[in-house]
């Protein structure tokens, strides 16, 4: 298990996602989740980003306002990942239903809605909206890190005719670039807002050509 998480940093984000639930912190379901994230046709949706994900919401934790559901939600929100498949998020957040089951109904309704969320990119609560903004965070990286995102996104999608991809790829990306905001919280819109829009219109112009 160490050797899928070196420095650690998932592992004490399940611990805390279970303290906060008020869950037992099973092995067992860390040692699945990981080896998950760690599939061979995961070349973007692995675990440097579920690591990713958490250090983003441990530098915006005080926009949480239930901080262990929003990482329950972010250590189970791509842990199924198969880009052949439509229906990742559902599974994903059934996924999180039946390990997260021994905590609160409520919360664990409120874990898998943020998981759910992620496919429309949509929130209809803060902590939604958070979930999706730390997912979403790579988009205003700097044009180096943006541009290897991308061709890892593709190297997923290498089983779909380039056409194919590059029409569902500019129906996702200027679907995103058409909304008032790309960030839904204002401290990531300061932070990433125009660098995210940069690069989303950079990618639509490649795309085009």
């Amino acid at each position: 298990m160490r050797d899928l998480d070196p420095s650690g940093r998932i592992a004490r984000a399940w611990d805390e996602a279970c303290w906060s639930l008020g869950i037992r912190a099973r092995a067992s379901t860390l040692e699945d989740l990981l080896a998950r994230w760690s599939e061979p046709h995961r070349r973007y949706h692995d675990v440097a980003h579920l690591e990713a994900c958490c250090i983003g919401l441990d530098a915006h934790r005080a926009l949480a306002e239930r901080p262990g559901e929003v990482l329950a939600a972010l250590l189970f929100h791509d842990a199924v990942y198969d880009p052949t498949r439509t229906d990742n998020e559902t599974a994903s957040a059934m996924l999180a239903r039946a390990a997260l089951a021994e905590a609160s109904p409520d919360a664990v309704a409120r874990v898998a809605a943020s998981i759910e969320a992620t496919q429309t990119h949509e929130a209809r609560t803060e902590d939604e909206a958070l979930v999706l903004d730390v997912d979403l965070s790579i988009l205003g990286a700097d044009p180096e890190t943006y541009d290897a995102f991308e061709h890892a996104i593709r190297a997923e999608y290498a089983h779909v005719p380039d056409a194919a991809f590059r029409a569902g790829r500019l129906a996702l990306l200027q679907g995103l670039l058409e909304r008032t905001n790309v960030y839904a919280l204002r401290e990531f819109r300061d932070e990433l807002e125009r660098d995210a829009r940069a690069n989303l219109v950079g990618t639509i112009s490649a795309l085009q050509r």
